[in-house]
């Protein structure tokens, strides 16, 4: 151990300092990790290193192998808290405790070199870790686990290349192998030396040579925009070493000319190419993956058809017919030729991968295809062979059938391999065996079938696992099946038939395809393929909703879901607590019986709990230890709710549990459970006439009733015997007597008998005014009226009680001159007693009230947390661990630049409504803003004075908690480190440390903070003026920083500082307050060639009072050259601890309840599921955004079912759950030598959070759900931050899709998880786009065959209605998509009630929640189809803020055109055609039905934006907004005008994807363009002008328009620019000629030909979209071919006119509904909540009254 400084910074202990009186080096344990660190012995000494006394294994290391100090620093304090803290859970503990024991070092080092002897293993090679059974060498296996942890900590960016660090390690324990075997080189005959020796030489000599080729690799991306193909990215520098290749080509040390450094400028010359696979943008991709799914499909519809073709009725009556039967085989000519097709596409997309090096990869694709064209070749000659037999015999003969046999024969070859995969199946373990043995003949079994890779093997799960998932998808696939067949198929096949017989179709165009009907067979064919293949995403839905809804009931979930429920269960939570959050007291002991009977006995308690069998788990009764550390903890949470404003102080009074006083005899429940049960038990006894036993067997049919009964009555008398009566008075002694005579009455059961009860009303009238009158702190002054409240109630109990009137004589005479009762004899009590006081409040609260209090809190969040938690703790959950023998772990939060504090001017900046962010927030929290202005008056600020007040802190925080900033997430997540405090001192707390420390907080409760930071910083305290003293409070802290740390990976901090923003201070205020909070960032130090990166770690400390830096590595070069969220994360996790790491955003929340639990949910870790322990630990969230508008309702509710329901279903049954961005928990060493916990490769990985599912998932690990805990969560909440984030992801889902993982998993994974995983990835956003195809599909084969005259023809003939019944199913069939809003419902049905769930769903859909997700529709299939097709992903800033603000109709024009505008008006251009000339549409209620929801469709994705605009129909913001959007338009571009500024920069940004999309892009592009120009077609011969005609020559010389148009077009643009401004009259007389030559045109032909001044308007119809076709080619040909010609002046001219006209339309409707009268009331009511849309109107009132200031 390097000795530095005494005072020298650490991070979490001061390992530099051992003899430091510090606490945490005070546990056995941490003293055991440092003295085994310190065996350095007798091993030789790292030359050129100035060797120290005390310097330890890893500065010997250090010497040795080059690695940087800051590096060895941060890796021996990671590398002691893992020991110790696995020491401390070893049971029984080791002796001595304080030597470490070796089963600890053994097992660590497996698991961190788990992956390490795999990948050796794969590579056929004998790893170099000279480690054997029965034999430890502690300091060997120290000294091989330490030099990973060095690798990897100074790996920078080839953190995400795994096997390039086993590799790097495997040559490293070489060199150290060699080292402690004192080896010689033979060279320079000197003791060897590592490659890596000398200052800085591992960075120097290993990291930064590959660093800089991944470097230059992610420079050839040109930024995410050359094609995935040309440059590799992380896996496939990480894939090389897959292959012996990194062996036999780079060597050690690194042959740096090697082809594997070769940059890409060189890589035609020197062939490097990708690795592994190759990324091609192709829609192909999709069925590359998942080819078994279209397979199924394609086989299926086929069978379908074929079987019904012949409408022999019901499939297992026309199966019957072997004519019918036997037509099936045709099914294996089509199922080898999608063979041929796969293979097809592996070696097209996958050529680049072909070498002298992967020679036998090229040859099996090679033999795939030739083998799937044999397979088609046999089929085809056997089928046909079989059919001509049997028409040359006319039936079945022998012949015949022979060949029928020889057809079986092939087939049952054919299918053999899929036999034996079925065989595999059933038997996963045999398959898992298969696939992890690395021998060679199984390597060559397995060639055939699938690539060899090092990811991707046994995958398969347990036999029962088995048995859910595939009885799920058997139930799924046959509802599907039995559906698609009887009402898609089916109905189909006779229109079909008899479209394609009928002859007298008389065509209203030129028909090129001769008269026959195949292209309306087509056209009606078309959509109900596209929903055939769509549907099974509806299914899912349905069924998932249904299993998701059983697993949630059976888990409990949603038991408690209100206050009242709360209050039934709480003598039972109060038990719940003590035996989920309260360590087993048997910890210690061993167990006898092994982990089922302890599964058992686990099972059986928690029964007991739920449902209150037994005694023990009844209720917890009063003066035991466990009532005290159920207080403890209630309190504390009453009190967390307190600090953030959720509850007032009122209610804190009826929350919390009081600390026991008085001497009650039963347990004090919280005052709210005890409202109204007096004057209960008062009405129940007053009338009575039965016996005390009765009465009290009646009383206790309440649980509370009796408990509140007796807890008045022993404080009545404590407060008259003790407190206000003096003991040696006569008085007291009366009172005593009194009393006596009253407890012997109700101990011989006479209580009924000896006294008058219906006198009890009137005592209780006679109480409550002398606790009033001692509630006002009396003084002297104040006597009399205590005396004679007292007075008053003596003398009813005395005279009128008792039934016998010997009562007076029993008390102690009076003599007359005696004054009277009281006068002397009464002590007011002290007014400064804190512990009298709030005891005499209860006792008022629980005497006076009158109702229940079932509105306690009143707060609606607190009472869904209160509810959640109570709940959770009746589900089923690991016991929890004490602190000491917890797993630890970190937090770990990526931020860039987002709010950490919300400022002064973004709290008070008014929009144009007038409207603030403070303002917005008091409306929307009002009751939260009402104990906030509480709390601060407790404190002595008024409401005015709350911006002078430590300028505005208090405030600012307070709104910050409200938004999703950083300091709400550091706030909750800091609650980790409380809760572990406070449980570290309930796990050693005894009787008297619990009664000490509550009345230390009782105290503490009563008194404002009075320090200026009191209120900013968590200074919990555990022991002050009791036996713990100041060292318990430090030990508990200590324990606490030994198992949690909380590092923010802040990237740019260090330039913040520099240029003294505003986040910088906020952060460092951060560290201020939360003592445990890490800050890691990245160092650039300019330097004379180049900047110098480092990583570094920061804290605050209170000592000096400053930020200290902990430590720093240096960077071999610039961190980002991926994603920037991951290579965040990548270079903060080394500086992260423990055996787990939670992963958070920066817009997520904890609570401190949930924190109790986390101990809980690491036990998890250790448990199995399946076959195999979780490596990722799902978490559950609360979208906590959902009160802030109704579209932040509409995002949290679709959420909320997706990360509950959904979840649920992927972990158990489906078992596919993956990692779907944060709060997950994972295996943090697990992770750390697999690529860590996302992937960073440029656009591929932009999702980069799910990508570490995907890689889990592939690599052999776990992931669960678990639903007992929760973590708050912000979504968005405008409609352009939603669309925003929706473009992001489904943009992501278009690059996954091109991903290796998706390819790999769809193969690799079984064929029911496959489909769990396509549905629930990918091909959700694939469906999600054939929805909005399907409709397209429709549309288009509806206008065809109005305007083709086939459906004139078709509704004479008899099929007409069949045809139009199979149309209307699959309208039918679309709108079914509302069952993907089942999950929702279900959900809320779950957790909140069956009525409030429906209640809710018909809410949002008064709020258009289904205009909302439509129109979320079209953005996903738009990103999602741009980027399969184009690329184009990257990350979209959404802004996080709180949307208050009108948005600009130009604003909106920019972010949808594309997306949903121009796609808007073509359905409805195709609707109004259709409506126009069709035939069907005649009808008015036919046309509703066909076309009802396709109009939807394109009135939402017209209008959404502005219905969910705010202010979207004021009338004044449209007329602002049409100048703005002209002014726009017609604002020249430029080289630095911004989008937003131009049309024509707007313009150029949007053609972005077709310069980087490929020659395929571009091809589509055009093809899909084509379809404009069908309107041109046939629309014309629809004209008057056309005069029935169906020549070509109709549709030909329609283009004069076209080129006419084009040329008066540029004639008037090259007036415009020559003469416009100097001869402003020859301009006017082209205008003018222009004009009179047109209209010249027109009289000609109304005069002389059949033309119609209607066909003027129609051929709009026809001509506009032509011109859009042909300006969407010309941008496709910009480059390289228009651009440089005079025609792109003129290209830009023209979309600048249909830019406009598109904009004018989409505003039309917008202005007429502005124009109406209560359409922007009915608006805002929509948007926002009523309390808003209340304070919304005020303030304008308050606008229009203030007056102008000038």
């Amino acid at each position: 151990m390097n000795p530095a400084l005494p005072g020298a910074a650490y991070n979490i202990i001061p390992v530099h300092d051992v003899l430091a009186d510090h606490v945490a080096l005070h546990f056995p344990e941490v003293r055991a990790a440092v003295a085994a660190l310190q065996t350095v012995g007798e091993l030789r000494k790292p030359p050129g290193f100035q060797w120290r006394q005390g310097m330890d294994l890893l500065d010997w290391l250090q010497g040795f192998f080059g690695f940087q100090e800051g590096n060895v620093k941060n890796q021996r304090e990671h590398l002691i808290l893992l020991l110790a803290n696995s020491q401390m859970r070893v049971t029984p503990p080791p002796d001595p405790i304080d030597r470490l024991d070796q089963k600890v070092v053994v097992k660590l080092r497996k698991k961190v070199l788990k992956n390490y002897r795999l990948w050796c293993s794969f590579m056929g090679r004998p790893n170099k870790l000279k480690v054997y059974d029965g034999r430890v060498d502690e300091r060997l296996e120290l000294l091989y686990i330490s030099l990973y942890f060095l690798v990897w900590g100074e790996a920078a960016n080839l953190r995400f290349m795994p096997e390039c660090l086993a590799f790097i390690f495997h040559n490293m324990v070489d060199e150290l192998n060699q080292i402690l075997e004192d080896y010689i080189d033979e060279m320079s005959a000197m003791p060897v030396r590592p490659v890596s020796h000398g200052e800085n030489g591992y960075l120097k000599n290993v990291i930064t040579p590959l660093y800089d080729i991944v470097k230059e690799e992610a420079a050839a991306s040109k930024d995410g925009k050359a094609p995935h193909s040309a440059w590799r990215n992380y896996d496939d520098m990480n894939e090389y070493f897959w292959s012996n290749r990194c062996f036999q080509h780079l060597g050690w040390p690194l042959n740096l000319g090697s082809n594997y450094f070769v940059k890409p400028a060189g890589m035609l010359t020197h062939k490097v190419g990708k690795t592994g696979f190759v990324e091609q943008r192709s829609f192909w991709n999709l069925y590359r993956s998942f080819d078994r799914l279209w397979v199924m499909y394609i086989l299926f519809l086929q069978a379908s058809i074929l079987i019904t073709w012949e409408e022999a009725g019901p499939p297992w009556t026309a199966l019957r017919q072997k004519d019918i039967s036997l037509h099936l085989f045709s099914l294996f000519i089509t199922w080898a030729g999608l063979r041929i097709l796969q293979a097809v596409l592996d070696i097209w997309m996958q050529r680049r991968l072909m070498s002298r090096e992967t020679m036998m990869f090229g040859v099996r694709m090679v033999l795939k295809i030739v083998t799937g064209v044999v397979w088609v070749i046999v089929f085809a000659v056997l089928y046909s062979q079989m059919w001509r037999q049997r028409r040359q015999d006319g039936f079945w003969s022998n012949a015949a059938n022979q060949r029928l046999k020889m057809l079986i024969e092939a087939a049952l070859v054919f299918i053999a391999p899929e036999v034996l995969a079925l065989l595999l199946f059933i038997l996963p373990w045999v398959r898992n065996f298969i696939e992890n043995k690395d021998w060679k003949i199984f390597n060559l079994m397995t060639w055939w079938f699938q690539t060899r890779l090092f990811v991707g093997r046994g995958l398969r799960e347990s036999l029962y696992d088995n048995i859910k998932y595939t009885l799920f998808w058997i139930m799924v696939l046959a509802a599907k099946f039995s559906f698609s067949y009887a009402f898609q198929i089916s109905p189909l096949v006779r229109p079909t038939r008899a479209t394609l017989r009928t002859t007298n179709v008389e065509y209203r165009w030129h028909q090129f395809f001769g008269r026959g009907n195949r292209i309306a067979a087509v056209c009606l064919w078309a959509p109900v393929v596209l929903v055939y293949f769509m549907d099974t995403q509806i299914w899912y839905s349905v069924f998932s909703s249904l299993v998701g809804a059983l697993i949630g009931l059976f888990s409990h979930i949603g038991e408690i879901r209100s206050i009242h429920q709360f209050r039934l269960r709480f003598p039972f939570f109060a038990s719940a607590i003590q035996f989920n959050l309260m360590p087993e007291e048997s910890l210690l002991r061993p167990r006898l019986w092994g982990s089922w009977s302890a599964a058992f006995k686990d099972l059986m308690h928690r029964l007991k709990l739920r449902y209150g069998f037994g005694s023990p788990y009844k209720k917890i009764e009063a003066k035991q230890i466990e009532e005290r550390r159920f207080a403890h903890v209630w309190n504390q949470i009453i009190n967390t709710f307190r600090e953030e404003d959720l509850v007032s102080n009122s209610e804190i009074n009826l929350l919390e549990v009081p600390t026991p006083k008085w001497n009650i005899s039963v347990l004090q429940w919280p005052a709210f459970l005890l409202g109204n049960e007096i004057l209960m038990a008062l009405g129940q006894a007053r009338d009575w006439q039965d016996t005390d036993r009765r009465l009290w067997r009646k009383i206790c049919k309440n649980e509370f009733r009796p408990s509140a009964v007796i807890e008045c009555y022993e404080s009545l008398k404590h407060i008259l015997l003790r407190k206000i009566i003096n003991e040696e008075s006569e008085d007291h002694a009366t009172l005593t007597r009194l009393f006596e005579q009253i407890d012997s009455a109700l101990s011989q059961g006479k209580f009924c008998n000896e006294y008058n009860l219906y006198e009890l009303p009137n005592i209780h009238s006679r109480v409550l005014p002398l606790i009033a009158a001692l509630l006002k702190r009396p003084t002297q002054e104040d006597t009399k009226e205590v005396v004679t409240a007292l007075q008053n109630l003596f003398d009813v109990v005395v005279r009128d009680f008792p039934k016998h009137k010997g009562l007076q004589d029993y008390l102690i005479p009076r003599r007359n001159d005696q004054p009277l009762p009281f006068v002397e004899s009464i002590i007011l009590p002290d007014p400064e007693d804190n512990d009298f006081f709030p005891q005499l409040k209860r006792v008022h609260i629980v005497l006076s009230t009158k109702e229940s209090i079932s509105r306690v809190p009143h707060n609606l969040e607190a009472r869904r947390r209160i509810s959640f938690f109570s709940n959770s703790l009746f589900m089923t959950m690991p016991r929890a661990p004490q602190v000491e023998k917890m797993l630890s772990f970190s937090v770990l939060t990526p931020y860039y630049s987002e709010s950490v504090l919300y400022t002064k001017n973004e709290l008070l900046d008014e929009n144009e409504e007038g409207v603030s962010i403070l303002f917005y927030l008091q409306k929307i929290f009002p009751d939260e803003w009402i104990n906030f202005l509480e709390r601060m008056s407790s404190l002595g600020i008024k409401e005015s004075d709350l911006w002078t007040a430590d300028k505005g802190l208090e405030l600012r925080l307070w709104a910050s908690y409200r938004g999703q900033t950083l300091a709400r997430t550091v706030r909750g997540m800091m609650y980790y480190n409380r809760a572990l405090q406070i449980q570290a001192f309930l796990d050693s707390a005894s009787e008297n440390d619990l009664h000490g420390y509550r009345e230390m907080l009782s105290r503490a409760s009563s008194m404002a903070d009075d320090s200026r930071n009191g209120s900013h910083v968590h200074r919990d305290s555990f022991g002050h003026g009791q036996s713990g003293s100041l060292y318990k409070e430090e030990q508990y802290r200590a324990a606490s920083s030994l198992k949690f740390t909380y590092v923010v990976a802040c990237q740019i901090y260090g330039n913040q500082k520099a240029k003294n923003e505003h986040q910088a201070e906020e952060i460092l205020f951060l560290m201020q307050k939360f003592e445990a909070l890490r800050i890691a960032y990245v160092d650039e130090v300019p330097g004379r060639d180049a900047k110098t990166f480092y990583s570094v770690l920061v804290k605050y400390d209170p000592a000096s009072n400053q930020e200290v830096e902990i430590y720093r590595i240096q960077l071999p070069g610039p961190l980002k050259l991926g994603e920037g969220k991951p290579e965040n994360q990548n270079h903060a996790l080394i500086f992260t601890r423990g055996e787990a790491v939670q992963t958070i955003d920066m817009n997520q929340d904890n609570y401190f309840e949930e924190a109790l639990k986390m101990r809980n949910l690491l036990q998890e870790f250790t448990r199995y599921y399946g076959m195999r322990k979780p490596t990722i630990l799902g978490v559950r969230e609360h979208v906590f955004t959902g009160s802030v508008s109704s579209l932040a309702h509409f995002m949290s509710s679709q959420e909320t079912s997706f990360v509950t329901l959904g979840q649920r279903v992927l972990a158990n049954p489906l078992k596919v759950r993956m990692h779907y961005g944060h709060p997950d928990v994972f295996d943090r060493l697990w992770f750390i030598s697999r690529g860590g916990i996302s992937k960073a490769s440029r656009v591929i990985n932009i999702s980069e959070d799910i990508f570490a599912g995907f890689n889990c998932t592939l690599r052999g690990g776990n992931v669960t759900h678990h639903e007992y805990i929760q973590v708050g969560k912000g979504r968005d909440v405008g409609l352009n931050q939603i669309a925003l984030f929706e473009a992001k992801v489904a943009s992501g889902n278009g690059e996954q899709t091109l991903s290796r993982d998706v390819y790999r998993l769809g193969h690799r994974l079984d064929f029911f998880r496959m489909l769990s995983f396509y549905y629930t990835t990918v091909g959700f956003y694939l469906n999600n786009m054939m929805v909005v195809l399907t409709v397209y599909a429709f549309l288009w084969g509806r206008v065809y065959l109005a305007l083709s005259g086939v459906e004139r023809g078709l509704l004479s003939s008899s099929t007409s209605n069949s045809a139009l019944t199979a149309a209307l199913n699959q309208q039918f069939i679309v709108q079914l998509g509302l069952f993907t809003a089942l999950p929702m419902i279900v959900e809320n049905s779950i957790e909140r009630g069956f009525s409030k769930a429906v209640w809710d769903f018909f809410t949002i859909q008064l709020q258009l929640a289904s205009m909302f997700f439509t129109f979320s529709m079209g953005t996903k299939t738009h990103y999602f189809g741009r980027t399969l097709l184009h690329g184009g992903a990257k990350y979209r800033a959404t802004g996080r803020g709180f949307v208050v603000k009108h948005e600009r109709f130009a604003e909106n024009y920019r972010l949808y055109s594309r997306s949903h505008f121009i796609k808007g008006l073509e359905l409805a251009l195709l609707l109004v055609v259709y409506e126009a000339y069709g035939s069907f549409s005649k009808d008015t209620v036919v046309y509703i039905l066909l076309t009802f929801s396709s109009w939807f469709l394109a009135l939402t994705w017209i209008l959404a934006p502005f219905v969910f605009n705010p202010s979207g129909f004021d009338w004044l913001k449209t007329v602002d907004d049409y100048e703005d959007f002209f002014n726009w338009v017609f604002y020249r571009g430029g080289v630095l005008v911004k989008a937003d500024q131009s049309w024509e920069s707007w313009w150029d940004e949007e053609q972005d994807h077709l310069r980087t999309t490929g020659i395929w892009g571009k091809v589509f592009e055009v093809i899909l363009s084509l379809r404009f120009f069908f309107f041109q077609y046939g629309i014309v011969y629809q004209l008057g002008i056309a005069n029935h005609s169906t020549s070509i020559l109709v549709y030909l010389l329609s283009w004069i328009y076209v080129v006419v148009a084009f040329l008066l077009h540029k004639i008037l643009s090259f007036a415009h620019e020559k003469y416009a401004t100097r001869e402003h009259l020859t301009y006017r007389a082209i205008q003018a000629f222009a004009l009179f030559f047109s209209v010249l045109v027109l009289i000609v032909l109304i005069e002389l030909t059949s033309f119609r001044f209607l066909d003027l308007i129609v051929s709009l119809l026809a001509f506009l979209p032509t011109g859009w076709g042909l300006l969407q080619i010309a941008q496709v040909l910009r480059r390289p071919f228009l651009e440089r010609t005079g025609m792109w002046p003129t290209v830009v001219t023209v979309a600048r006119l249909y830019e406009l006209g598109i904009g004018i339309l989409v505003m039309v409707p917008t202005a007429v509904l502005s124009w109406l009268p209560g359409f922007q009331a009915m608006q805002t009511r929509i948007l926002f909540n009523q309390a808003f849309s209340r304070g919304l109107q005020i303030s304008r009132i308050l606008v229009g009254k203030r007056p102008k200031s000038y």
